[in-house]
């Protein structure tokens, strides 16, 4: 999930130059393995896939609203504050909501490597959006995705269930990701991240809102949903950011291409998800897709 988020805060506190950039975009990548894996726990637990995604764009916008203020970042102003809003609904609503409907309906990691689809999403939109040239590189990168995902989908595996829901949940959050890109080329680097996150991740919480069946949580569902905001959603970000001061953003994408890996590791030894030889063909073709094009500056 970096390739299509830029994140970058001004400046770095103290302690966090003690530790290794590649140090802090692993932990990242790791972290952000661990979402499918807390979602589905959260969901055994009876909570509904968008109601999970509800509660991390709440919580995870308190976190951030706290750190814009300690910072005293200013928030987005007048059209900025709209485009936000709006990206907030795209990018929060409908990207956390797909997200975790794609791990209900076909697993943790079967979500997890549809997620990588994004970078292709973003070329494709640059083509036909932005009149952007589509290169060798973009287009071999293009149909290695759509060849891995034709894979996946007639691989399978064990605990994987290769639906057409799943499919399209998983590429629904691979477009919407995308658009993290698209928004962070043009704000992150005039708002600080948190003060942008504030904004967005409340509004997505409304987008999501009039959809979500609350239901009574266990004291485990709501630890579930606490580590999902607080180590998947705030610390994620701030870790790849912060590592993205001191690293380039192009090795920074590369580690964090482990983040498919951790999750399919993890989905493999706690709920016995395996995706077959050809699936993983497939998955190995969508990651790959992902990491040519994050090398092609």
């Amino acid at each position: 999930m970096t390739d299509a988020a830029p994140v970058q805060p001004a400046t770095a506190s103290g302690w966090s130059r003690k530790i290794p950039a590649p140090l802090l975009i692993l932990t990242a990548a790791f972290l952000w393995g661990l979402l499918g894996i807390f979602g589905k726990n959260v969901q055994a637990a009876g909570v509904g896939p968008l109601e999970v995604a509800f509660w991390r764009a709440v919580l995870g916008g308190a976190l951030f609203a706290v750190h814009a203020a300690l910072i005293r970042a200013p928030l987005p102003r007048g059209r900025d504050f709209w485009i936000t809003a709006a990206f907030g609904i795209a990018g929060v609503s409908v990207f956390y909501g797909s997200y975790q409907l794609a791990v209900r309906a076909g697993g943790a990691s079967l979500a997890s490597v549809l997620l990588y689809t994004a970078p292709a999403f973003v070329a494709l939109f640059g083509w036909a959006v932005l009149h952007e040239r589509l290169g060798r590189r973009d287009v071999l990168a293009v149909a290695g995705t759509l060849v891995g995902i034709a894979l996946i989908s007639l691989g399978g595996g064990q605990g994987v269930n290769v639906t057409a829901a799943a499919l399209a949940f998983g590429l629904v959050a691979g477009f919407t990701y995308s658009l993290y890109y698209l928004y962070g080329k043009a704000f992150f680097g005039r708002y600080s991240p948190p003060a942008l996150l504030a904004v967005a991740l409340p509004v997505g919480a409304l987008g999501l809102l009039p959809f979500v069946e609350f239901s009574a949580k266990t004291p485990a569902a709501w630890t579930g949903l606490g580590a999902m905001a607080f180590l998947s959603t705030y610390l994620a970000y701030t870790a790849y950011s912060l590592g993205l001061l001191r690293l380039p953003a192009t090795r920074a994408s590369v580690i964090a291409s482990l983040e498919p890996v951790v999750a399919a590791g993890l989905a493999a030894w706690l709920f016995a998800e395996r995706l077959s030889v050809t699936a993983l063909l497939g998955a190995a073709l969508v990651i790959g897709a992902a990491l040519l094009l994050s090398l092609k500056e």
